[in-house]
């Protein structure tokens, strides 16, 4: 009998399993995901580093692109207050060369007035002259306000003096003192007129 329980008490203790061994983790496999990871994270610096260079090259060529901008903005200032000034002081260039024909023959006129005795040739001269003005005068958009038997009109007409007259009507231009004169348009000398009133 107390052989069969020492049997009995080998055969459970046979029986009784032994302590459980644990799984490791294999070591190649997780060697390899950290390599993975830090593979991962070099080529996303990489990266970054990549977008960084190219955001600072355009940033460089934007800033060369606006210093030169800003210069060139500067140089057409000074190159506009230098042409406005120009314009201003040779604007008159080409009316003043064209009324110097003028003074030539008016310089003309003087020297044969002081030798010749013909009034009739020297009248005759002056009115080619002041003719030849006139025209200068309006190649340059300078035109005459045409005044006689005109309607007064005090846009363009300067009462100087009213008077009654029979020939004119109340209110029309009976005579001229001072011609005027329109530039392109626009008044640059009103004509001094002398006007006609009703009679009282």
């Amino acid at each position: 009998m107390a052989k069969k329980m020492k049997m009995d008490a080998t055969k459970a203790s046979e029986n009784i399993p032994g302590p459980v061994e644990t799984a490791e983790p294999l070591p190649e496999k997780s060697t390899e995901a950290a390599e993975d990871k830090a593979r991962g994270s070099r080529s996303g610096e990489e990266e970054l580093i990549c977008k960084l260079k190219e955001a600072e090259k355009r940033a460089d060529e934007n800033y060369d692109r606006y210093v030169r901008v800003a210069a060139e903005l500067e140089n057409y200032k000074k190159r506009a207050v230098r042409e406005k000034a120009d314009a201003i002081k040779y604007g008159n260039e080409s009316l003043l060369r064209d009324i110097l024909p003028l003074v030539d023959n008016v310089d003309r006129a003087l020297e044969h007035a002081g030798t010749s005795d013909d009034f009739g040739a020297f009248k005759e001269g002056l009115k080619m002259l002041h003719g030849q003005l006139l025209c200068c005068l309006k190649k340059h958009g300078v035109e005459v306000i045409d005044t006689a038997g005109k309607d007064f009109d005090p846009n363009v007409h300067e009462a100087m003096l009213q008077v009654v007259s029979d020939e004119h009507g109340a209110g029309k231009v009976a005579n001229e003192f001072e011609k005027g004169y329109l530039l392109n348009g626009r008044l640059l000398r009103p004509a001094r007129v002398c006007v006609c009133k009703r009679p009282e």
